[in-house]
């Protein structure tokens, strides 16, 4: 058996070191971190605001890995479950945070709820829901649209032809192609230096 070179050992220790730093940079390449209530943060509505924190949750798309940015002063933070949320119960949270700026990750699809733990707050609005979906990578692909049939009838008087198309949340997600091959590139670069 012949014995390898040196290099070939060099080579081969930075390749796996690029290969093991990939594994924890991928979470915080696809991750997304949304502040809530913008530039004013998690607090009790005016009644002036643009939009209510569940509407500003309709137009994002949250999935496993991203967190939500809670700022604010005077004020707590509640994750609930349904029920506490519909009725706007700060008793028993499932978890309660006070700190003022709060991260919370999501390690889970499914829904989350988030109330004010200031009395009459939730009340006032102060409460948001958020759906958490599956990772794009996992999300299998569109069915085709189903072949056309013949119209045979009269016109409809209003159409309607262009879908709903979601709204850009001023986040940008790396995909899963882009990312591998961002690794491969690095790995090759790595790989011709040594």
């Amino acid at each position: 058996m012949a014995s390898r070179s040196p290099l070939h050992s060099v080579k081969l220790f930075v390749f796996l070191i690029l290969l093991s730093a990939s594994a924890f940079l991928k979470d915080a390449a696809t991750a997304t971190q949304f502040r809530v209530g913008g530039p004013l943060g998690w607090r009790k509505p005016t009644g002036f605001e643009s939009e209510t924190y569940n509407q500003w949750a309709g137009r994002n798309r949250f999935h496993v890995g991203d967190s939500l940015y809670f700022k604010y002063q005077k004020d707590s933070l509640l994750v609930v479950d349904k029920g506490h949320y519909d009725e706007c119960n700060t008793m028993n949270p499932l978890s309660r945070f006070t700190d003022g700026n709060t991260t919370f990750r999501f390690d889970r699809f499914g829904y989350f709820y988030f109330i004010s733990g200031q009395s009459g707050h939730c009340k006032a609005g102060q409460k948001l829901i958020v759906r958490v979906m599956v990772h794009p990578e996992m999300i299998p692909a569109p069915a085709p649209a189903p072949m056309s049939v013949p119209f045979v009838g009269s016109s409809p008087t209003s159409w309607s032809g262009s879908p709903d198309q979601p709204e850009s949340s001023g986040s940008w997600r790396i995909g899963k192609t882009d990312y591998v091959l961002a690794i491969g590139l690095i790995g090759v670069l790595a790989w011709q230096m040594v």
